[in-house]
């Protein structure tokens, strides 16, 4: 969402809308949120409860807490980027090409060089084997450009967190990307 201010009736609005796209049942989401006085009000944490979502927030005074969200800004201030927007268009104009493309086409590393949206609707593993497929058929005709061993595509990880849930065995079964 662009809008032209923050509030907690718009960040409302956004997570319901999204909560309902995505299908999102009771108990399923977590978010990770800034400590910013929209994502504290007590209008947003109401509809986080009533959606049965978990909220956690950056470390106070800690404007890096949420490496995806940095990742994307770090991206999105390309130097061919504008540096400022002369309206609430322009920046809708620009945003949405921009998270089209960082969603459908940018390649990321931390994910297995996968798209989010690869990732996120289960395509990753289809993509995986076929990277696979095309690796093994370029060390079949030419071994000699592999030394050690024949190629595979990066791995993709169990599980990515920001904040690991807290289990009495530790982490999780899958193992975490990010701590």
């Amino acid at each position: 969402m662009v809008a032209p201010r923050e509030s907690a009736t718009l960040a409302r609005q956004l997570i319901a809308e999204t909560c309902f796209k995505q299908s999102i049942a009771d108990d399923q989401l977590t978010l990770h949120a800034d400590r910013g006085s929209s994502m504290k009000s007590n209008l947003v944490a109401q509809l986080l409860a009533d959606l049965g979502v978990t909220k956690t927030h950056s470390r106070p005074y800690v404007s890096d807490d949420n490496p995806f969200s940095e990742s994307q800004f770090r991206t999105m201030k390309d130097p061919e980027s504008p540096q400022r927007f002369g309206s609430i268009q322009d920046s809708r104009s620009f945003c949405g090409p921009f998270f089209h493309w960082y969603n459908y086409h940018h390649h990321h590393s931390r994910i297995g060089l996968h798209t989010p949206h690869s990732v996120h609707y289960g395509l990753a593993q289809a993509i995986q084997l076929a990277r696979q497929q095309t690796l093994l058929v370029a060390h079949a005709v030419h071994p000699e450009r592999f030394i050690n061993k024949p190629p595979a595509p990066p791995l993709l990880p169990g599980a990515v967190w920001i904040n690991p849930p807290k289990l009495l065995g530790g982490l999780p079964d899958s193992d975490p990307v990010l701590h």
